[in-house]
């Protein structure tokens, strides 16, 4: 297979420079030659994941972006207020992309590596929005047969993301879950998968049609923080579910005081005695997310046991241990297409992820709109 694969190819890389501006543009680069325990994987599709849009465009002012270079080779530049923010990648041009899928189409000389010669398999580890990417052949998930690129682009970091809040939740002694954004493609994997390990969730949206895709999911308690009964109706679910654990995408605004707040009140609805330090219970919200960039604000009425404080996947991994890491894993190939499936609204190429139809919406981070990347198409 080696024989017929090209040179070169395209990857899409993100430039910050010291004079203040974003470039993003295709590199035409080597085709990498995987090593003794590599495999080379044609990569076929990979989404675009808030996640990623830190490393892709950075602060950068994308109102104000503008497009030159060719329809095939397109360059994006968009000016940055503040690029010493970023000083420790100024004038380094990045590849970008945390996961995709593909078929191996190459590998190196390990027994490991040569089984997975024509087979299509999720990978993550960076510069994904690459037309082929050379990963070691252990960091490489199998997908079921059956299964396609478009099906294993995204599975890596939101069903791991929901696996990881289900195990920090029994780690940290809670029985239950609040999940915000909670129509995103991690909700949506997150409702599934809650529903199928008997998981008392609620889920907080924004949108009325963000509600009823989650209660056609078969989602139980959904809530939305703009209407005008959202904190009695949050009172209420939470004093059904006993849920003290809360994962905030939001992040900024009153959002995770709100939720710490209606914790204590439903803990105080079955207190057997009054406490001026408040419940004993403890409450906990972790923000994994920066959908509002404003900052967030408390307001402590939630007694004395709480904690709030940041969540992110690498981290839980790092701490997981390489017997969960499998587990989860295992977990993740063997319901691909059910629990962990995901939807995207719009498939882009890799120049098409530089024109302004396809970045302006992308760079919303908009609930249940995902974009996914087919590297090999023009």
């Amino acid at each position: 297979m080696t024989a017929e694969l090209p040179d070169k190819a395209l990857e899409l890389r993100s430039l910050v420079t010291s004079a203040g501006t974003l470039e993003l543009s295709l590199h035409e680069v080597d085709v990498p030659k995987p090593q003794d325990t590599e495999v080379l994987v044609r990569i076929e599709a990979s989404p675009i994941n808030p996640s990623d849009l830190g490393l892709l465009v950075a602060s950068a002012d994308m109102t104000k972006a503008e497009v030159t270079g060719t329809k095939g080779r397109p360059v994006v530049t968009a000016p940055i207020a503040t690029p010493q923010a970023f000083k420790a990648r100024l004038d380094q041009s990045l590849p970008v992309g945390n996961e995709g899928a593909g078929t191996v189409v190459a590998a190196g000389k390990s027994e490991a590596a040569q089984a997975l010669l024509g087979k299509t398999v999720g990978i993550a580890g960076g510069a994904m929005y690459s037309q082929y990417r050379a990963v070691d052949a252990r960091a490489c998930l199998v997908l079921p047969d059956g299964a396609t690129a478009r099906d294993g682009a995204s599975s890596f970091v939101n069903p791991l993301t929901a696996l990881g809040m289900t195990e920090t939740m029994r780690r940290e002694g809670h029985s239950a879950l609040v999940h915000t954004a909670a129509a995103s493609n991690l909700g949506q994997m997150l409702v599934k998968l809650c529903q199928k390990d008997g998981i008392p969730l609620v889920n907080i949206v924004r949108k009325p049609e963000q509600d009823e895709l989650l209660k056609k999911l078969g989602a139980e308690h959904v809530l939305n923080s703009t209407s005008p009964n959202f904190t009695h109706d949050l009172v209420e679910a939470l004093t059904a579910t006993k849920a003290t654990l809360a994962f905030d995408a939001t992040g900024g605004g009153t959002l995770a005081s709100d939720i710490l707040n209606a914790m204590e009140e439903a803990a105080n609805a079955t207190a057997a005695e009054y406490s001026r330090y408040g419940s004993d219970v403890h409450k906990q919200v972790y923000i994994y997310g920066a959908l509002d960039t404003s900052p967030t604000i408390l307001t402590r009425n939630f007694g004395m046991a709480w904690g709030i404080g940041g969540w992110l996947l690498t981290p839980f991994l790092a701490t997981a241990g390489a017997d969960t890491i499998a587990r989860l894993r295992a977990r993740v190939s063997a319901e691909l297409t059910t629990t962990f499936a995901s939807n995207y609204t719009r498939e882009v190429s890799l120049a098409g992820m530089l024109q302004p139809d396809a970045f302006g919406e992308y760079v919303k981070r908009a609930t249940g709109e995902k974009f996914l990347v087919t590297p090999q198409d023009e």
